[in-house]
């Protein structure tokens, strides 16, 4: 089994805030004591933070579920509760995080020690000590913590690398990383043999040094999913420079130029931006019988359908001519720019259109068929659950804000009667006209 994983689905929710209290002072010689209840603390978030240390998303493999503490509840004489700690989740350096529903991209992480607040913690409920007024001097209204937030979110691991080696299967771009690199990936005379992307440092001749990453191969129809391909093809999307290594010895039975094509073609129909990096043909296995000669039938072709493409005539095998590919790789490097992942967004010419908007409500009413009003909404629920029910001035507090909001008047045009049954969450009442 692979011990390599570069996509995976999480589940994270930020603490929730702790609770604020209701009490009141008790003093010697203090007749009248004032309210003295104190607020709940924040609860924690969930913040991812780069590990150049990882390389892989493994850790995620059996641990999918991840939970950041609540915040203390309030206290007796005014006193706060403890603000939770973060919770801290270390991933690979490369990883793309985003919304599991709607796809939204929360964050692209790629250096070390860099954050993202993922989701935020709760704020703590105030204490009833926030609620006195010359009019009620002694409230007995706390609120309940706000909830954290909770999503679930896809982690992409997109390797960190300056070149990609792309390719057929058994072109050779494995023995080449090992050759030009301290890089040691699995060798051997069949197809597939590279089933995870192998990362290898290349130092120059001229002191340069770049990060070279040997692909799986590709074969036709890796961009609709056919063969190992298409599972990587996400890892040379951060590359600037693209090494298209091609058999020339036709030992495969394979034409050079259908491998020069079918591999660009599988590239574009993937991403489109992959077409735009600069690529140079290595051309392998020149020590090959038939090599030269299929090499001079692939640069008759590229010069007759116009083809601007730089070829080397390599062996990887015995390391003819991969100095001279490397260094033009490094002088590439210099002049190409960074490939963003994402478009960011541009600024457009402000402009301002009047026009009839209906109102976004913050609830919605349906009913089940026992003849139940269901109110919901995310400002609605949060607000049940940030009330505290034992204490009847809450849940006063609680029925003048839901009359704030218009829901008893929207209750009364759908035809709520007098003792009809109203829920919200698992909390029911009675409608009173």
């Amino acid at each position: 089994m692979s011990m390599f994983l570069d996509q995976v689905k999480v589940n994270v929710r930020a603490g929730k805030g702790g609770d604020g209290m209701v009490a009141f002072r008790r003093e010697k010689y203090v007749p009248d004591g004032g309210p003295a209840g104190g607020d709940g603390g924040l609860g924690g978030d969930v913040i991812f933070v780069v590990d150049e240390g990882l390389r892989t998303l493994m850790d995620f493999r059996y641990n999918r579920h991840f939970r950041a503490e609540h915040g203390e509840n309030g206290m007796s004489k005014g006193m706060h509760g403890r603000g939770a700690k973060n919770l801290f989740v270390k991933v690979p350096p490369g990883t793309v995080v985003k919304e599991a529903e709607t796809g939204r991209l929360l964050a692209d992480l790629v250096e070390h020690d860099q954050q993202a607040v993922i989701v935020k913690g709760g704020r703590g409920g105030r204490g009833n000590i926030r609620f006195a007024s010359p009019r009620n001097p002694a409230p007995e209204i706390a609120e309940n913590g706000e909830p954290g937030g909770e999503m679930e979110v896809e982690l992409e691991l997109k390797v960190l690398a300056d070149v990609g080696l792309v390719g057929f299967p058994s072109v050779g771009k494995s023995t080449l990383l090992s050759v030009v690199s301290s890089a040691r990936p699995k060798i051997g005379a069949y197809h597939f043999t590279t089933l995870v992307p192998n990362l290898g440092m290349v130092q120059t001749e001229e002191g340069e040094s770049f990060v070279l990453a040997d692909m799986p191969g590709l074969i036709e129809g890796a961009s609709q999913g056919v063969g190992l391909g298409i599972e990587f093809l996400r890892h040379i999307e951060r590359t600037r420079v693209l090494l298209h290594v091609i058999d020339m010895s036709g030992v495969e039975g394979r034409s050079p130029v259908d491998d020069y094509y079918t591999i660009n073609q599988e590239l574009e129909q993937y991403d489109l931006k992959l077409r735009e990096r600069p690529q140079l043909v290595v051309a392998n296995k020149m020590d090959m019988p038939d090599a030269e000669e299929n090499l001079r039938e692939f640069k008759e072709a590229m010069q007759k359908n116009n083809e601007d493409v730089e070829i080397f005539e390599v062996s990887a095998l015995t390391r003819k001519g991969l100095n001279h590919v490397m260094s033009r790789t490094a002088e590439l490097l210099k002049t190409t720019p960074e490939f963003p992942l994402y478009e960011e967004e541009t600024e457009q010419e402000e402009r301002v259109l009047y026009k009839f908007v209906p109102e976004d409500k913050d609830y919605h009413i349906t009913r089940d068929p026992d003849g139940t009003w269901v109110l919901s909404g995310d400002k609605l629920e949060k607000l049940h659950q940030m009330t505290n029910f034992q204490f009847d001035e809450s849940v006063m507090r609680f029925a003048r804000q839901l009359r704030g909001m218009g829901i008893d008047e929207a209750l009364r045009r759908k035809g709520a009667k007098n003792g009809d049954t109203v829920r919200i969450d698992e909390y029911e009442f009675e409608f009173v006209e």
